[in-house]
């Protein structure tokens, strides 16, 4: 178990999460990107990303944590290795995800979510954390700026016809 207090665990998510990913992750996707993505290609993106996707990805490796409070799945993060390295050289590791359910959100739970892939990544020896954002998705904005992340980069994706901004917010 990597954090728990209380009724509030961090910790490796498993082929029984599955489900509740699922859940997860059609709740905060929607609600993150309603009106930034456009809704048909949003949608698309979250019947690809079912129990069975999730169940795989929790095989796949150990770079994925669920969010637990009071035995329900409040949300997850997934990170790893940079990738990156080409453009952030001296930055090694990534949280590539951290969504939480709608109703977590603002709890402090995300910070929790957060500093769990922090330590993982220290744990691992990965100097340095990147993470990227839409740049209309305000609430994520604020969130690493009150982490102490800095934009260092700014790009852009193609998102089911809409080109996107994305910014890149660094730790060294």
């Amino acid at each position: 178990m990597l954090s728990s207090s209380a009724q509030v665990v961090v910790r490796k998510a498993g082929p029984a999460d599955a489900t509740a990913l699922a859940a997860v992750f059609g709740d905060s996707w929607r609600f993150a990107y309603r009106g930034i993505i456009p809704h048909l290609h949003l949608e698309s993106m979250i019947r690809r990303r079912g129990a069975d996707w999730w169940a795989n990805a929790t095989r796949a490796g150990d770079g994925l944590l669920v969010l637990e409070v009071a035995g329900t799945i409040a949300g997850y993060a997934t990170f790893g290795r940079s990738r990156e390295r080409r453009a952030f050289p001296n930055v090694e590791g990534e949280i590539y995800e951290i969504y939480l359910a709608p109703a977590y959100q603002g709890g402090g739970f995300g910070e929790r979510l957060f500093e769990s892939c922090r330590y993982e990544l220290d744990r691992r020896g990965l100097d340095g954390l990147l993470v990227w954002a839409l740049a209309d998705n305000s609430g994520a904005i604020e969130f690493y700026w009150r982490r102490g992340g800095r934009p260092e980069a700014k790009a852009f994706d193609r998102i089911g016809g809409a080109m996107l901004a994305k910014i890149a917010f660094v730790w060294n």
